[in-house]
């Protein structure tokens, strides 16, 4: 990441002649140009860790946010496969019922023939018999 220029300082610039007559000032100039980059470097150092620390956090929580995403999307389709399956127990539960109310109503039926049958048969021998 690139880090920001710091502004530069204004200041009285030395110019050469007078940077010639002082061995001292050279030595001074050139240790406080260091000192300037040291700095400036130092800076986009502390720079680069704190944007390093923001980010961090930041990238995890886009992590966990689509860990919890792809979880709802599961969910979602667990949930869509078990109302299929549940539709499909109440279909086979009610044709159960049906099925069985069709045998209640046989068997009924049955009944009511065999009490037929048996009351024509009981007629039939009474006039035989007379």
């Amino acid at each position: 990441m690139n880090s920001p220029q710091l502004p530069q300082t204004r200041g009285r610039v030395l110019s050469s002649s007078e940077i010639n007559k002082s061995p001292a000032g050279l030595k001074e100039l050139i240790g406080t140009e260091k000192a300037k980059k040291d700095a400036i470097k130092k800076a986009g150092r502390v720079s680069d860790l704190l944007v390093e620390a923001v980010n961090g956090g930041v990238q995890e929580s886009f992590i966990n946010e689509k860990r919890i995403e792809a979880e709802i999307r599961a969910l979602a389709s667990t949930i869509a496969r078990f109302m299929k399956q549940t539709d499909q127990w109440l279909a086979a539960s009610h044709a159960i019922n049906t099925a069985v109310k069709e045998i209640g109503d046989f068997e009924n039926w049955m009944k009511s023939m065999d009490f037929d049958c048996k009351s024509i048969n009981a007629a039939i021998r009474n006039i035989y018999q007379q």
